[in-house]
């Protein structure tokens, strides 16, 4: 008998007829003689309501119940699954993550799970039931309860794959698999058979939501392929791997775009050891994720200019941190809003010469200005403006023969 771990994220239990219909799969699985273990997010909505809620009691809500708070919707997806499954006649139960117990390290909020307890699982797996296990959460070493960040049921049901040994892992999702880029931006893109882990950690990274980035890193590092399919279409889906085999000769596997980007540039930075370091120690303590960053010496060698790029949301703060930076002096501020982030992807481009000059070309061609640049062995990132995203996929969706 083959061990199935199956996850559904907040779309497909996002109802009381999408539940029915998620226990359904579920039941396909069982009845197909498999062990099958589930995993499940929140019902679409409820974590977003229980935030709004924390916001409303407090500007400074507590991370430790912030963690307690938001971990409750798991909760009632899971009992309303092991409910619908025990009323179809298979044995079943919802596990919440301090009963098996799911542990984990690192801070609220952003927690990563360290290991997991299986014996009373394993126990209950081979008597014949179905454990139905809530998604995105585990407790640390204060027994407190911990969420490993939005998405992160698909890092519960990587992990638990891992320690129970399961032959496969399945993220059930909205979407029927992977696509070359976001079909709603380009009607042309087209769903990817296979992807390479680190070509799913690109993508994720940058701008595709379909995979949190940590469970992909966590699939990666553990060597747990994954299938995502849709619990809406019966359909194949996509397989993300690290196997070589059976793989085309593409150069570019897919395209990501980012929205709501902010570009801050510093002007005349006094150029001596330390001063981007200075720059972003307070950002990094203020959560401010930094992303592109491009640094160029003046001819006098005294001074440099800095430009990076954050979530349009926290431009402010940023702007209020590095004014009130007494560590740094500077010539000038300045910002720019509304830009997006357009990458390409694939591990191809690594022995392929030209991939640069092809991109930069096409967008030209299309009179599309860059105004960041970064690069890695399997992706190529520019900034330009959101008006100009579609019109960027599209063209580069082409160009590299995704069409």
């Amino acid at each position: 008998m083959k061990t199935i771990v199956l996850k559904f994220g907040g779309t497909s239990v996002g109802s009381i007829d999408r539940i029915k219909k998620v226990c359904k799969i579920i039941a396909f699985y069982k009845k197909n003689k498999n062990k099958v273990v589930v995993v499940s997010s929140a019902m679409s909505g409820v974590t977003n309501e229980l935030v709004n809620k924390s916001k409303l009691i407090s500007n400074n809500f507590d991370r430790a119940e912030y963690d307690a708070l938001v971990s409750t919707g798991e909760q009632v997806s899971c009992a309303l699954i092991a409910g619908r499954l025990k009323h179809n006649g298979f044995k079943s139960r919802s596990w919440t993550s301090w009963q098996l117990p799911i542990l984990t390290d690192g801070p609220y909020s952003g927690a990563r799970i360290s290991s997991v307890g299986i014996k009373e699982l394993n126990k209950y797996i081979k008597s014949g039931g179905i454990p139905i296990i809530t998604g995105f959460q585990g407790i640390n070493n204060d027994f407190r309860i911990t969420t490993i960040g939005r998405s992160g049921s698909d890092a519960t049901a990587i992990m638990l794959a891992k320690f129970i040994k399961a032959d496969e892992c399945i993220i059930y999702t909205d979407v029927d698999g992977i696509y070359t880029t976001d079909p709603r931006e380009h009607k042309k893109a087209k769903k990817i058979k296979k992807i390479f882990y680190d070509e799913m950690l690109e993508m994720a990274s940058l701008g595709s939501k379909v995979m949190q980035p940590t469970s992909v890193q966590d699939a990666k590092l553990n060597k747990i392929d994954i299938k995502v399919k849709s619990s809406f279409v019966f359909k194949s889906g996509t397989l993300i791997t690290g196997s070589k085999k059976t793989f085309s000769n593409q150069i570019i596997t897919g395209i990501s775009s980012t929205k709501n980007d902010a570009k801050i540039t510093i002007v005349g930075v006094k150029d001596r050891p330390g001063v981007a370091a200075s720059i972003f120690r307070p950002l990094s303590k203020n959560l401010i994720n930094v992303d592109m960053v491009v640094q160029n010496i003046s001819q006098n060698g005294k001074e440099t200019d800095l430009t990076f790029t954050v979530k349009s949301e926290d431009l402010k703060k940023t702007e209020r941190l590095i004014k009130k930076n007494k560590s740094i002096s500077y010539k000038k501020l300045s910002f720019d809003r509304d830009l997006s982030k357009v990458s390409i992807i694939g591990v191809g481009m690594i022995t392929t010469p030209g991939i640069t000059y092809r991109m930069f070309q096409a967008l030209a061609l299309k009179k599309i200005n860059i105004l960041v640049i970064s690069t890695s062995e399997i992706k190529i990132s520019v900034l330009i403006s959101s008006k100009s995203v579609k019109k960027a996929l599209a063209v580069l969706h082409k160009e590299f023969k995704l069409d």
